[in-house]
């Protein structure tokens, strides 16, 4: 038997839908403007700044970035032609691949992070009381859990 939403309940997921497009939309579209680059692969560049030795392997940076390993593998390959990423094979796994962050990656990383923290400052947390940063986190860890438990 389907558990439709109740009226309280549509509305709820109308503003989420909206708030979350609208957001990851404007930080898109400011990332581009400012830095040339989507938030995408943006987030590429930030999981593999964050790693041991600037590198990861694809199947986890893929995982990391909530990506398909074929989106995931594309976009290496843009970010490649750019000479911000280069792929080698993985030491313990003939079948493997490694990304690692080049020097000029991480140089476009460190220039595109201010405005984009900016942006998020404004669009986010500028919108919201302390209290009610906090409670977003809650809920967004409710969510989470949710997701990869169902899995």
């Amino acid at each position: 038997m389907t558990r439709w939403l109740d009226d309280e309940e549509q509305a709820t997921w109308r503003a989420f839908l909206g708030a979350t497009r609208a957001l990851m939309d404007t930080l898109d579209r400011e990332l581009q403007h400012e830095a040339g680059m989507p938030h995408a692969y943006y987030e590429i560049l930030v999981r593999l700044s964050e790693a041991p030795e600037h590198q990861m392997r694809m199947s986890e940076l893929a995982d990391a970035c909530g990506s398909s390993r074929s989106r995931l593998s594309h976009a290496v390959a843009r970010l490649e032609e750019s000479g911000w990423v280069r792929r080698q094979d993985c030491p313990t796994d003939r079948r493997g691949q490694v990304a690692v962050l080049t020097d000029e990656g991480y140089r476009r990383l460190e220039e595109a992070a201010p405005g984009h923290v900016e942006g998020v400052r404004r669009h986010l947390f500028d919108a919201l009381s302390p209290a009610q940063v906090g409670e977003l986190r809650r809920i967004s860890d409710a969510i989470l859990r949710e997701i990869k438990e169902g899995r």
